[in-house]
């Protein structure tokens, strides 16, 4: 059954807010498995920012340290009532570069490998697993990435997949999706 981004939002809106008085919204899956479309959408209908782990992540080797910039820069000021700020990473330059401000809002949706994680649960209103085959996330991040980041891919799918087991990220999501399908308004 397709998933209806509305309903999401409406479920999102039901909610009491966990984190100061912002309602976070985590949406969690492999890479390539549709998780920035999903967020964009539910962002677009609950009318919420949208903060890309990618934008936090320091390179390929980075799935467990991007977490703390988070919960330091954004969710701890955002729970004490104050705006959040983090430093975007640069891929193309390999370094961290301007930094944004992530403002006091009623929902906050926050996407990513990694995102659902278990220090999510005590603060996010619902917890979004996003996925799809290996050889279909495959394709889309060579079609996105190139093909010469096929080593760099084929490595953090490996280190995703033990990231997901170990924190059993996929068992204990609110919503399943299948980025393969197509989404309702």
């Amino acid at each position: 059954m397709p998933v209806s981004v509305t309903a999401l939002a409406d479920r999102v809106r039901a909610a009491s807010p966990r984190l100061g008085g912002t309602r976070l919204v985590v949406v969690d899956g492999p890479a390539g498995s549709g998780k920035t479309t999903l967020a964009g959408r539910l962002g677009a209908a609950l009318g919420a920012p949208v903060l890309h782990g990618d934008d936090l992540l320091a390179g390929w080797g980075d799935l467990e340290g991007w977490w703390s910039r988070l919960a330091d820069g954004v969710l701890a000021p955002l729970a004490a009532g104050r705006p959040g700020r983090y430093r975007r990473y640069d891929w193309v330059e390999r370094r961290f570069a301007e930094e944004h401000d992530v403002p006091l809002t009623g929902a906050l949706v926050v996407e990513g490998c990694g995102a659902g994680r278990r220090a999510a649960d005590a603060v996010a209103v619902l917890r979004v697993w996003v996925e799809a085959p290996p050889d279909v996330r495959l394709a889309r991040g060579l079609e996105r990435d190139g093909e010469d980041m096929r080593s760099e891919w084929l490595a953090w799918m490996a280190a995703e997949a033990a990231h997901f087991a170990a924190e059993g990220t996929r068992e204990r999501a609110d919503v399943l999706v299948d980025g393969c399908a197509s989404m309702e308004p």
